[in-house]
């Protein structure tokens, strides 16, 4: 329930407490509080054994906490064999290296080529175009648009 909480977090939230309720007040108020959380428990286990024994034997073995998207599929793809071997089977850092390993040998082996036949293999993309001169662009017709 408290997972996320550190250390200094529950420091203040203690030191809080203290200033908040005193500290003649505060053993009453932790009594309160664990008395209030211990009946929503005990209100929630009986409305999952309501819910249970509305659903009938089918549903011996439901769990709430498969309500949850992130667990059913958690749940369901995990008893797939199936989905283990490919997963086992495919190591994505290896995938990665070779991937880079060809991208950077298709630039070395480039490299060189490039700088013997600057344009032969088209227009330099790096640069910037030239503006077309007024002739070479199209007219502007006002209907059409």
């Amino acid at each position: 329930m408290f997972n996320d909480i550190g250390a200094l977090e529950l420091v203040t939230i203690v030191v809080l407490a203290i200033l908040i309720f005193g500290p003649d007040k505060l053993p009453k108020v932790i009594q309160d509080v664990t008395g209030v959380i211990r009946k929503i428990r005990a209100f929630s286990d009986s409305a999952k054994q309501d819910i249970r024994s509305e659903l009938g034997p089918e549903f011996k073995d439901f769990e709430f906490e498969d309500l949850n998207p992130k667990t059913f599929l958690r749940k369901q793809l995990g008893e797939n064999e199936d989905l283990k071997e490919i997963r086992s089977s495919f190591d994505l850092r290896k995938e990665l290296n070779d991937v880079t390993d060809a991208v950077n040998s298709r630039e070395a082996d480039s490299a060189p080529a490039a700088s013997a036949a600057p344009a032969a293999t088209g227009p330099d993309l790096l640069k910037k175009p030239a503006a077309p001169a007024g002739e070479q662009r199209t007219p502007y017709d006002a209907d059409a648009t």
